[in-house]
């Protein structure tokens, strides 16, 4: 399959202002995007989408008939829509505003106002969510790789699901908390669990403790995905649990494709 650059997609831009519609389309023009369809509220966003679709959008976060995760829910829970991925603009820097979409994964968030080198990578983050590019192991058969993914999310899970699957993982086995992940490792074999930190009856850390401490599970990878920084307490002391690699929401897929290959190499 023909792989997607920046000069062929078709970006929906959605934006209440006519003045950061003209500044971001200028910007997005600058970086060859050819097909841009620029609409101004929640409504406009939800009729392109069901008319023609698109390659990526591109949203503010308020509007006068609501907010981007209108949009952003709109799309994870069509499946015809739900591989789109979805590119937060904002000037909103309330970790508690920016944790709803973050866990509804999202591809990107830009500042605003932005730098082209951060537009250019939050672009190029998003088409590594649009290609396939499946992983080459030197001992293992990716699409043989068995995964426990874990969050209480169903969009987080469909996000990093659908992320992985771009790389060639085709074994899942999805749990909502740290608890019923538990029953799913007591009676099947997972070669690496992908688990959220945040989660109701038995948290990330939790369940990552009963991993290593399980002569049985010991040796299994462990990623955790988080919206914490990864220098914050929490994310230090989560060290200690034997977690083996730490990945930002939302997260890049390059950096997730090298996690994976350091993890099944070792």
């Amino acid at each position: 399959m023909q792989r997607l650059q920046i000069s062929d997609l078709n970006i929906l831009l959605i934006e209440p202002s006519d003045t950061q519609r003209k500044i971001i389309t200028s910007l997005l023009i600058k970086e060859n995007v050819a097909e841009i369809d620029a609409v101004s509220d929640i409504a406009g966003a939800k009729t392109a989408l069901m008319s023609h679709g698109a390659d990526l959008v591109v949203s503010a976060m308020y509007f006068a008939d609501g907010t981007a995760i209108d949009v952003l829910k709109f799309i994870k829970e069509s499946s015809e829509l739900q591989s789109i991925p979805f590119m937060l603009v904002s000037s909103e820097s309330r970790t508690a505003k920016l944790e709803e979409y973050k866990q509804a994964g999202i591809s990107a968030i830009l500042p605003k106002p932005f730098k082209p080198v951060h537009l250019t990578k939050a672009l190029n983050a998003s088409l590594d969510l649009i290609n396939e590019d499946e992983i080459e192991l030197e001992y293992f058969d990716i699409t043989e790789i068995r995964v426990l993914l874990v969050d209480d999310s169903m969009l987080a899970r469909g996000h990093i699901r659908r992320t992985l699957e771009k790389m060639g993982v085709k074994n899942f086995v999805e749990a909502e908390n740290g608890a019923m992940a538990l029953t799913f490792l007591k009676d099947h074999e997972f070669d690496i669990v992908v688990t959220d930190y945040n989660m109701p009856e038995m948290d990330g850390r939790e369940l990552s403790e009963f991993i290593r401490f399980n002569p049985e599970t010991a040796h299994i990878p462990i990623i955790m995905v988080t919206s914490e920084s990864a220098d914050s307490l929490h994310m230090s002391n989560i060290q200690q649990t034997g977690v083996n690699a730490l990945c930002d929401k939302p997260f890049e897929p390059s950096m997730v494709k090298k996690m994976l290959v350091s993890l099944l190499t070792e």
